[in-house]
């Protein structure tokens, strides 16, 4: 049979607001991930939205509602460049957040862009294997997992018709992207779908149609690697600003934000 994943969305009416919604959402699975295990392990990604995240984390009420010192942060993917490039994903995340929270370093595990790509994918394969202690064939579960989506239909850095689609037996790829003559370091897709919680954070008009396509077309990964988001859970989130949303259908209001929900099958 097919399987099935349901995908909900929240709509809200600024990149401002989004971006709120997304600190209230990592605030909560950190509690959540605290209050279960102990820790919370969380991936981000890079990008306008989660930039405006950090920032909102680092300020209250936000700052004050996270146990910093049980908080393990880990990243999604990353540019191929060294730590204080403007390009790399985690200069940005050290700008907007790090430098500003009690996040203790040993805590914070980046992927190394500044090496050899092999060679940055195996280390932070090899740092997820000891800091989740998995054994064998064993995945990360994260407690959650941001992630955003371009307007070519990408996610974390796999791009559409790269060798990363094809990755599966590896938590970490190094994936070369012709369009962007560019190496990435990425979490393989099911990694991902590995996370107790996976979040979209879509916005802006350029993405419309492609976000409809994602969640309404026809599947076709190599085209649209983000089809490849389907988590074992069952379930997608995805926190979206009104451009973004434009093309999906609206079924309900939760305070705020309007509200749909798809199934998707493959």
């Amino acid at each position: 049979m097919p399987r099935k994943t349901i995908a909900d969305y929240l709509v809200y009416d600024s990149p401002e607001r989004l971006a709120q919604a997304a600190a209230e959402v990592f605030t909560k699975y950190a509690a959540d991930g605290v209050a279960a295990r102990g820790i919370a392990r969380i991936a981000i990604s890079g990008g306008s939205t989660p930039k405006r995240m950090f920032s909102m984390l680092a300020e209250e009420p936000f700052r004050s509602q996270i146990d910093w010192g049980k908080l393990r942060l880990y990243w999604v993917d990353e540019r191929c460049v060294p730590a204080d490039h403007a390009d790399s994903n985690y200069r940005m995340t050290r700008e907007q957040l790090l430098s500003k929270v009690p996040l203790a370093e040993e805590n914070v595990f980046r992927m190394e862009g500044e090496l050899n790509p092999e060679d940055a994918a195996s280390r932070y394969e090899a740092t997820l294997r000891n800091t989740f202690r998995l054994e064998g064939a064993e995945a990360p579960a994260f407690d959650l997992v941001l992630l955003g989506m371009g307007d070519d239909g990408h996610t974390a850095s796999i791009f559409p018709h790269t060798s990363a689609i094809d990755a599966m037996g590896t938590l970490v790829a190094a994936n070369h992207v012709p369009q962007k003559d560019s190496w990435r370091i990425t979490l393989t897709w099911p990694v991902i779908n590995h996370g107790r919680r996976v979040v979209f954070l879509i916005e802006g008009a350029a993405k419309a149609e492609v976000l409809r396509e994602v969640l309404l077309g026809s599947y076709d990964p190599d085209r649209l690697p983000a089809q490849l988001i389907r988590p074992e859970n069952g379930q997608i989130g995805l926190l979206l600003d009104a451009e973004a949303a434009r093309r999906l259908p609206k079924s309900g209001t939760h305070g705020d934000a309007e509200t749909g929900t798809l199934e998707l099958t493959r």
